[in-house]
């Protein structure tokens, strides 16, 4: 019989996978006068800032990251002469050299403490502060950004799986779409209806059965989680090239709480896909296109025993695309030493992740700081331009 601890431990690992599980991808269009694109990539399950653009730097990280890598002596490409990025994305490590990728560190929404994937992908696509209950934060920060823009006129709203997305919901219209696609357990779903089915063998043995005609479908059919990245992203970029000026979709996977090392390799390579294959299906359109990927908060500084991370604050922010100026990591660093961490656990959020996607509306779109600080992002002080495109 399982003890009520086992079952709350359970319960706990339940909502984290589900938050990040990939019938709840969702991805969302609409269409805007003039010439300049803007992509959205919401990254569910808190993406470790910290493992992918790593502050080899700060001396502090090697005693949090024991066995984690920390620098360019676990592989991390050098960056600059501090920052450093995860060997999985070394695709896109192109894109850094020319100018058309960058980062901004030590960054997150106003949400704060609870930690939990479901308050905090609402309240990141709610584009809200703390001043509202979660379940009172009604509509998305692009669904505003349309009604803010003369002449723009909601286009659709494609949702992949069964949920729309929150970050175009609102007044402008929405449509659901469903791209023909393998939708696969991630491994941290796997390991969570393992531990859910382990006593019960009907159960057990139907899911077992489950995945390994899921996984015989998914190689003869060519299909998986880095494939349907790249249709996404496709499809994405094909509605771009016409009537469409802004969309928004979602990548799932980036929970982490135990084995990271081996966990982040799949979305980190999924989002590199998404973003090349953006690149690659733009052409020309590309140079005025900005990729913003945002995820619902960090991670702790410290791994885990699980050599994992657990959920933090602070995180960062990755910037794509011809219209970006790129080639540098944006943000002032807070730090990891001792009295740097936000309640000794957390990376401190340094600024505020809405100023810089309100900065990119104000380059892209000219909307106006005061529309940008009162309607889209209420609340927020957008501070110094940060100079994000080029």
């Amino acid at each position: 019989m399982p003890t009520r601890r086992a079952l709350l431990k359970t319960a706990a690992l339940a909502a984290c996978s589900a938050a990040a599980h990939p019938l709840l991808s969702t991805m969302t269009f609409a269409s805007a006068p003039g010439e300049n694109r803007l992509v959205v990539i919401v990254l569910r399950g808190a993406m470790d800032g910290l493992d992918v653009v790593q502050p080899y730097g700060d001396p502090a990280l090697r005693a949090l990251r024991l066995a984690l890598s920390a620098g360019p002596e676990g592989g991390a490409l050098v960056l600059n002469d501090f920052f450093a990025l995860h060997p999985a994305l070394d695709g896109l490590m192109p894109l850094w050299q020319a100018g058309e990728l960058a980062f901004a560190h030590a960054v997150a929404t106003p949400y704060r403490d609870k930690r939990s994937h479901f308050d905090g992908q609402d309240l990141l696509e709610a584009g809200t502060g703390n001043d509202l209950p979660i379940d009172q934060q009604k509509g998305g920060w692009l669904n505003r950004l349309l009604q803010a823009m003369p002449g723009a006129t909601a286009e659709t709203a494609y949702s992949v799986g069964t949920e729309e997305m929150l970050i175009l919901s609102g007044s402008a219209g929405a449509l659901s779409w469903a791209p023909e696609a393998a939708l696969t357990l991630s491994p941290q779903a796997r390991l969570l209806l393992a531990e859910v089915y382990h006593d019960d063998p009907l159960f057990r043995d139907a899911a077992r059965a489950a995945e390994e005609i899921g996984a015989s479908l998914t190689g003869e059919m060519g299909k998986g989680p880095k494939g349907d990245a790249a249709r996404l992203a496709a499809f994405a970029a094909d509605r771009l090239n016409g009537e469409t000026r802004i969309a928004s979709f979602s990548l799932s996977g980036w929970d982490s709480h135990a084995r990271q090392a081996q966990v982040l390799k799949r979305p980190l390579g999924d989002l590199a896909t998404a973003i090349l294959t953006l690149r690659d299906g733009l052409g020309a359109n590309w140079a005025r296109t900005t990729v913003l990927a945002m995820t619902e908060f960090g991670r702790t500084a410290r791994e885990n025993g699980s050599g994992g991370t657990d959920h933090g604050t602070g995180g960062a922010l990755l910037m794509a695309g011809g219209a970006v100026r790129g080639g540098r990591v944006y943000g002032d660093w807070p730090g990891l030493g001792e009295g740097q961490l936000y309640q000794d656990r957390d990376l401190l959020p340094a600024r505020d992740v809405r100023a810089y996607a309100g900065w990119a509306m104000r380059g892209l779109f000219g909307t106006k700081t005061g529309l940008i600080e009162r309607a889209i992002f209420p609340g927020l002080d957008l501070g110094p331009d940060p100079r994000i495109l080029a």
